[in-house]
């Protein structure tokens, strides 16, 4: 093997390590994000509840009742889960991440996915909130 392609070679191997390890964020959560709407009501505790119901079976989320004030939302796609904690009142809701499956989660870091799915969430959650 000549010289140049075994640093073609190398360039290569580093290049994809590389972007092996971007595919790693910090995980991404909502915290207290207030609760508005276009009509500028207020609305019940009630009513934010379904809207981030409503938001999350739109985009596959499997959402249910986790106790007072807070819900659990569940995401399945293809091997991944998704876990999160949407705790919430009439002013404000939250997205935590609580655990996953197949998403390399360490050190406060998990797959790009996970956030992306995340941010989505949250932008219906707002769009729903909207409506009230």
């Amino acid at each position: 093997m000549t010289t140049t392609l075994r640093t073609a070679l190398a360039a290569t191997f580093a290049a994809l390590v590389l972007a092996a390890c971007q595919t790693l964020l910090p995980v991404y959560n909502v915290n207290d994000a207030a609760v508005s709407t276009a009509s500028g009501k207020h609305p019940t505790a009630g009513q934010v509840r379904s809207a981030i119901i409503t938001a999350g079976t739109s985009l596959g989320w499997h959402v249910v009742d986790a106790g007072p004030g807070r819900l659990e939302g569940t995401l399945h796609l293809r091997t991944h889960t998704a876990v999160v904690d949407i705790p919430y009142s009439a002013a404000r809701y939250s997205i935590v991440y609580r655990s996953s499956e197949d998403l390399q989660a360490a050190d406060g870091k998990i797959h790009k996915n996970y956030n992306g799915w995340v941010q989505n969430l949250d932008r219906q959650i707002r769009t729903e909130l909207s409506l009230l």
